[in-house]
């Protein structure tokens, strides 16, 4: 095993991938409130570089105000399909506007009007009413450039710790714990 848990991560990112694993990039994300309640949901992971792991949301919705009220988070994924899991733990801190919008870009159309149509997490009196909204931006924005809304936007989970979990035979599975340093990350194995 690599002592670099980025390089590592997308060994096994590419391996899930290379397993057909469906959705690799969908991980779960751990926040709590202000109070310390828990949630819990999955995201798609949308980018992983030397600063973070990356993933696009509405500011506004649980998620969002979790992370405004305690900027730290938990991801994990797991590919049974390969018998392998990572978790990354770390703060929180927003892309760029440019980041954002570079991604937004990408999206294909139907997406970008539902995010702007969406309030995400909110009640909804029903799907009719959504639809309306979404109808009515499709029309408003038909042959024009489909504006990011300032509440939609990348999160960076920053890591200080990631730690990567092999399935052993007789359940001695293989852990692989790094924590952030100054000087880099310090590599312990972990009892199963």
């Amino acid at each position: 095993m690599t002592h670099n848990p980025l390089a590592q991560f997308h060994h096994w990112f590419a391996e899930a991938r290379r397993a057909d694993v469906p959705l690799p990039e969908a991980m779960a994300l751990a926040t709590a409130d202000a109070r310390g309640r828990p949630s819990v949901r999955y995201v798609l992971l949308k980018h992983a570089d030397e600063q973070g792991f990356v993933f696009y949301t509405n500011l506004v919705s649980r998620k969002g105000r979790d992370l405004r009220a305690n900027p730290y988070a938990a991801l994990v994924g797991y590919w049974d399909a390969i018998g392998k899991q990572v978790r990354i733990e770390g703060r929180i801190e927003h892309v760029s506007a440019a980041e954002a919008d570079a991604y937004w870009a990408t999206r294909p159309r139907e997406s970008q009007l539902a995010g702007r149509a969406s309030r995400q997490g909110a009640a909804l009196e029903s799907r009719a009413a959504l639809l309306v909204v979404w109808k009515r931006l499709r029309r408003e924005y038909r042959g024009k450039e489909i504006p990011r809304p300032r509440h939609w936007t990348g999160v960076r989970i920053v890591p200080e710790m990631i730690e990567f979990w092999t399935r052993g035979e007789h359940r001695l599975h293989q852990r692989e714990l790094f924590v952030r340093q100054r000087r880099g990350w310090k590599r312990t194995l972990l009892q199963p």
